[in-house]
């Protein structure tokens, strides 16, 4: 379990002792009594260094308001033994354990104590108060079921307090409230490379503050910076997305932001120092999360479902993300300094997103696709990896089918807001899915991916994503591909096939209702009244300016009235409310029907528009499908002379009428032109275990670049195009051959 909200530290910190030793220390005369002093000098620079991070965090600690009224009702409400009524001190659960409340009481009481402008400032009622909570924890020691309480939240709260109380602490409190807090121990289970480690350092940092050590804060915050790094182990990765375990599932929203968080507060508060990081460290932390952690939130804000896992199942899971950590690597580094401000301004409101840009992060399945007015996302799953996260702690029930083909739209931020107690966990957004009567018990959520081709190609601007999916629950396989362009991206599935007994179907959309539903046949547009529906012959569908768009009319399904549901049928944890939960929620999908057999579907995603818009946009449509078939995707953007390709096999492609295209081994190609000649080339293998690919093109290209050649051949008449693929941890990235200047001819 990760740290949910990782607390900021305080202490009240007493000026070391030997500053009045300094002040009167006389000049050596001889070399020993030089070398003595020199010594003394270094050891006064390093309590001196203690002491400003020890008053940083403490200053930073005392910031959050006390609430007073709640502080006045812990001090009348405890209980003699030091226990406050309402608190389920016996449930020790991994669901339960509400011991968190009493945790949190007490560091709330130490803020209220030691803060100057609080009304409970030196409070001796308060302090009674406090210290009676204390003693009744220390008394008791409670453990939990679930490590991380253990040897994290516990120590966390705890070390806090003792920081904050500190010299109003007894002898025994003080030993031992800090045994209590040496559980967070840089040799514990717990402190596993990657996300938990680094918290964890954190907290012994602050054992070392507490108890005055330099060697213990140096030791910790050197084994904390040489967690900074790429790796292909647990941590940050080579596409710079984030894993915590080995199973290679994302979990950059979790885990991997905790990590950053700890670091750039740690930066800031060792700053100018001797503890401070390292300028290595820190550019790639920030690399790591203006390129990996905000690249997978809408708007560089909002948090991408798609990238989630078990905690979409936590209330507000999806609240926009704060400014505390760009604020931090801000204070800590001038590297990428602009970008930086320009994500604070947009997330205080202050300024408008206006990035354009596409990522694919081949370590983790996963693509994101950024433009002004929407944020798409495309989440998979391929033998290198696990489908998703073990629902640890019985949290995320029903997550199943998240990865499979997953593809999210947002235009606010909003569009899934607390939606998923009430979500249909067989309806996700772009997946193709078995519609069973219900999901398998939540201990068979997790399975190993069973597809080598999955993958994408991307150039930085636009992308093409493929999934030869696998369903690693259901008897279903099909090949689903997406293709992002500017003010569009097209959907297409062929070769879908199932031997199960119940109809499949894909998802387009299942987000919160906002306004109307218009639907267009061929008999005219409407606005669909609340309900489920059956429609037939659609040409398009228009919802919270987002259509759906079928280049040949189909029926699809619509249901947009209310869904209900409880918190409590997606996570067990005790604090989660069995209260109906009713949302209105707008959900569109294609019946494929029962035990289909190469069954196909093709949409396009029209985001920012309004019905007018969409009817202009299909009358003058610029992107043509040019394959679906169980061999090859393709489709072509003439406005932007861009045409992206899926080869899940060797084959060839008529491009223009002149222009041809052939791969001699399965992958994922787009391409460039500019009128007749080719300007870019951009290729991946999304099976990571090619080492070359042959690329055949019929126009001349005579130009070589770092692993690649293309050279006109005359007696093929075509360009062949040799190209080295990236290997061992970049395998699966993309590359971009980029043709400048060429005299091109088709032949």
């Amino acid at each position: 379990m990760e740290i949910q909200n990782i607390q900021k530290v305080v202490g009240s910190i007493v000026i070391a002792a030997g500053c009045s030793f300094f002040l009167s220390y006389k000049q050596p005369v001889d070399k020993q009594e030089s070398k003595n002093y020199s010594a003394n000098v270094q050891w006064l620079s390093a309590s001196q260094d203690l002491e400003t991070i020890r008053q940083r965090i403490v200053e930073d600690l005392l910031q959050p308001k006390v609430d007073e009224a709640a502080i006045q009702k812990d001090v009348e409400t405890i209980q003699p033994d030091g226990s406050w009524p309402g608190i389920n001190y016996k449930d020790t659960t991994k669901t339960g354990f509400q011991h968190a409340v009493h945790l949190e009481r007490m560091l709330d009481l130490a803020r209220a104590y030691k803060k100057q402008d609080s009304k409970f400032y030196e409070s001796a009622a308060v302090k009674k108060t406090l210290s009676s909570a204390l003693d009744f924890w220390i008394a008791h020691d409670f453990i939990c079921e679930n490590w991380w309480w253990n040897e994290m939240g516990t120590p966390n709260w705890m070390i806090n307090t003792l920081l904050l109380f500190d010299n109003e602490l007894t002898d025994e409190q003080r030993a031992k409230g800090a045994k209590i807090a040496s559980r967070a121990s840089l040799t514990g289970v717990g402190a596993r490379a990657g996300g938990d480690f680094v918290p964890i350092a954190g907290m012994v940092c602050k054992q070392g503050l507490f108890k005055r050590n330099d060697s213990i804060l140096q030791n910790a915050i050197r084994v904390m910076t040489a967690q900074i790094k790429v790796t292909t182990d647990r941590g940050i990765k080579p596409d710079l997305s984030f894993h915590h375990r080995v199973d290679n599932v994302t979990s950059i929203h979790t885990y991997g932001t905790n990590y950053v968080s700890a670091f750039s507060y740690w930066a800031v508060k060792t700053a100018g120092t001797k503890y401070g990081l390292p300028d290595a460290a820190l550019k790639l932390l920030i690399d790591y999360y203006l390129d990996g952690v905000s690249k997978s939130m809408a708007f560089g804000m909002y948090t991408d479902p798609g990238a989630k896992n078990r905690d979409l199942s936590r209330k507000g899971d999806l609240a926009p993300a704060g400014t505390e950590i760009p604020e931090n690597l801000l204070k800590a580094s001038n590297y990428r300094r602009q970008e930086l401000e320009d994500l604070i301004k947009v997330r205080k409101g202050e300024k408008k997103p206006d990035q354009t840009w596409d990522r694919y992060y081949w370590w983790s399945s996963y693509m994101a696709h950024q433009r002004k007015n929407y944020y798409s996302s495309v989440r998979m799953h391929s033998s290198r990896q696990n489908n998703v996260e073990e629902p640890y702690n019985e949290e995320g029930l029903k997550m199943h089918h998240l990865a499979d083909g997953s593809n999210f739209i947002t235009r606010t931020g909003k569009e899934y807001y607390d939606i998923f107690p009430v979500w249909d966990w067989q309806k996700i957004p772009g997946a193709t899915i078995e519609q069973k009567p219900q999901l398998p018990p939540f201990k068979q959520i997790v399975k190993k991916g069973l597809s080598d081709f999955v993958g994408a190609a991307s150039d930085g601007e636009f992308g093409v994503a493929a999934f030869d999916f696998k369903s690693p629950h259901d008897p279903l396989t099909a090949r689903k591909a997406w293709f992002f362009f500017d003010n569009e991206y097209v959907c297409l599935g062929t070769a879908i096939k199932c031997s199960g007994d119940y109809p499949v179907a894909t998802t387009l959309n299942q987000c919160l209702l906002k306004g109307d539903v218009w639907v267009k046949t061929k008999s005219g547009s409407f606005k669909a009244i609340n309900g489920n529906h059956l429609f037939t012959n659609v040409d398009w569908v228009l919802h919270d300016s987002v259509a759906y768009l079928f280049p040949q009319s189909t029926d699809v399904s619509l249901f947009d009235s209310t869904a209900s549901g409880s918190w409590q049928l997606i996570t067990h944890q005790t604090n989660a409310s069995t209260e109906p939960v009713k949302k209105n929620v707008f959900t569109l999908w294609l019946n494929h029907g029962t035990h289909p057999q190469n069954e196909s579907y093709a949409y396009v995603v029209l985001p920012a528009v309004n019905a007018q818009k969409v009817e202009d946009y299909h009358k003058t449509q610029t992107v043509f499908i040019l394959q679906n078939t169980a061999a090859l995707q393709a489709v072509q953007n003439k406005a932007l002379q861009i045409t992206q390709v899926v080869f899940y096999e060797p084959g060839t492609l008529q491009l223009t009428k002149d222009l041809v295209l052939t791969a001699d081994r399965p992958c994922i190609a787009m391409v460039k032109t500019n009128a007749a000649q080719i300007t870019a080339l951009t290729i991946s293998d999304p099976t990571h275990k090619l080492v070359s690919l042959q690329l055949k093109v019929t126009t001349a290209l005579n130009a070589s670049g770092a692993g690649w050649q293309a050279k006109w051949d005359a007696n093929q008449k075509a360009s062949i195009v040799q190209i080295d693929l990236p290997k061992n941890e970049e395998a699966g990235k993309s590359i971009t051959l980029v043709f400048v200047n060429q005299k091109q001819a088709t032949h």
